[in-house]
């Protein structure tokens, strides 16, 4: 896996660099100019389907607010000429605090989809975690990865026998753990997919994963190629699975020796059952505010998630991180690591693998400038003392 050169921060010489023979960045630098470049090029329902949550918006909203309310102290003369960005989750060696998220159905962005996150991921040497609810298989990802470690995220499927048929082949992949998503076993009320009549799902988006299953395929009567609306239909009677319990996270747990994380968690009781349970990570999340209208803010629990479990466990956190403070802040207030989504689908929408690439690379030289002007040197040195406490 190729290692970002450190320190991070040359990235912006890089840039000033190409600035003097007329070159700027083929992208905006700033989240908002992203964002506002994808809207004015993608569809509407494309740019909908990325950009909006449930409901109202509230929670998306309430995400960004929970980093504003925290502020960061810089201390000076800390001797941070050197700085050590790598970490640890579950055996898994981060060159930097940082995971791309999962996120489904890249195909309707860029026609490259999970391909160009994988590449970007390999060139830049970050770990990414592949959505179950990809364009692209899991093997496909794989041969486009061969150092960078890669996860995969699982939306446990209402038939046990797909579940441990797509667990097997995450194992078989490569795969150095697996992330269970929790909190989306129904698809929630989202006012802009509604409004443009758009699920990509039933056009064949996003199952990718379930088309090439051999388990998923025995089911049905004509395979996919040959009958695909029938294969949509067995993939929306599948995937539904809010009668999921506790039980059913245990029965996963014995079907796999990789680490499992849960993804979606907000309560620390949830937490702590899950730990119990044999679960070897967490991330607190509300699914980027895409779920429930009105919820908590992801960083605003995790504190209370972090002192839930025991000393040691990972604990990671999304929803909300648009910079490199934004990841800094998270780390101080107990998580091992973030994950990021929206930044890096802009930058797939508009330029491809090139642009993942850019917003990556952005967003560790941001990181690894504030650390080092907040005084510390080493990931691990990170604590709630480079903050001002929350009014």
């Amino acid at each position: 896996m190729a290692t970002p050169e450190l320190p991070l921060s040359v990235y912006q010489f890089e840039i000033y660099g190409k600035g003097l023979g007329g070159e700027r960045p083929l992208l905006p630098t700033s989240y908002e100019g992203l964002r506002a470049r994808a809207e004015a090029e993608l569809s509407d329902a494309a740019y909908g389907y990325v950009a909006g949550g449930a409901g109202e918006e509230r929670t998306m909203r309430d995400n960004r607010a929970a980093f504003d309310r925290h502020r960061l102290l810089p201390r000076m003369l800390g001797e941070v000429a050197q700085r050590d960005l790598k970490t640890t989750v579950c055996n898994t060696t981060l060159n930097a605090p940082i995971v791309l998220g999962p996120v489904g159905v890249l195909s309707i962005v860029h026609p490259d989809g999970e391909l160009a996150v994988a590449r970007a991921a390999e060139e830049v040497g970050i770990t990414h975690c592949l959505s179950n609810a990809a364009s692209t298989t899991m093997e496909a990802v794989a041969e486009a990865t061969p150092t960078a470690p890669r996860w995969f995220q699982l939306y446990p499927p209402n038939d046990p026998e797909v579940r441990r048929s797509l667990v097997a082949r995450a194992e078989a992949a490569g795969n150095e753990a697996i992330v269970v998503t929790l909190d989306t076993l129904t698809m929630p009320w989202r006012p802009r997919d509604i409004q443009t009549a758009y699920l990509p799902f039933l056009l064949g988006e996003g199952i990718a994963n379930y088309t090439a299953d051999p388990v998923f395929r025995s089911k049905l009567e004509k395979t996919p190629e040959e009958d695909p609306q029938a294969a949509i239909g067995l993939w929306a009677m599948t995937f539904p699975n809010p009668a999921m319990s506790w039980d059913d996270l245990a029965a996963l747990r014995s079907e796999t020796t990789l680490p499992l994380i849960v993804k979606g968690i907000l309560h620390p009781d949830d937490a702590r059952r899950a730990i119990d349970l044999g679960i070897d990570g967490i991330v607190v999340s509300n699914h980027g505010g895409r779920q429930v209208d009105g919820s908590v803010a992801a960083l605003d629990q995790l504190p209370a998630v972090v002192a839930a479990v025991p000393d040691g466990t990972p604990v990671l956190v999304d929803s909300g991180v648009r910079t490199g403070s934004d990841v800094l802040k998270a780390l101080a207030l107990g998580a091992r690591a973030v994950m990021v989504a929206r930044p890096w689908v802009w930058g797939l929408a508009l330029e491809g693998q090139a642009g993942v690439t850019q917003v990556v690379k952005s967003l560790l030289a941001d990181f690894d400038l504030s650390m080092a002007m907040c005084g510390v040197a080493s990931v691990a040195d990170v604590n709630a003392d480079v903050l001002v406490p929350a009014p």
